[in-house]
């Protein structure tokens, strides 16, 4: 798929990764080139949301970090867990997967062959 300015805003849009107002791409996971890239090799928006999807949750680990809670005198946060969020984010890919349905290659066909019979 050849990437417009509105597929563009589309994807940034399904995965939750809007240029903020007076912001660039890089206040975002996601570089122009990398959301690019991926609206290329996809055969419509919603598959290039479910890659997307899938490369934030590789993301989640590095952003997260490895602290569950902290608290300080009477005061505690708890975080969000590498589980949860992981979950989530497969979950959207998995949603945007089906979404997008079977890439044009992959429909089945009409007619097929099958084996003769040898006595």
């Amino acid at each position: 798929m050849t990437p417009t300015d509105a597929l563009r805003t589309e994807l940034r849009e399904l995965l939750d990764e809007v240029i903020p107002s007076g912001g660039t791409d890089a206040d975002t996971r996601f570089t122009a080139a990398q959301v690019d890239a991926m609206l290329a090799v996809a055969h419509n928006v919603d598959a290039a949301a479910a890659t997307g999807w899938t490369r934030k949750a590789g993301m989640l680990q590095r952003e997260l970090g490895r602290i569950k809670s902290s608290s300080t005198g009477q005061e505690r946060y708890d975080f969000e867990t590498l589980k949860d969020n992981l979950s989530y984010a497969l979950t959207m890919a998995q949603t945007y997967r089906e979404l997008a349905g079977p890439a044009p290659s992959q429909v089945s066909q009409l007619f097929g062959v099958a084996k003769p019979e040898v006595i």
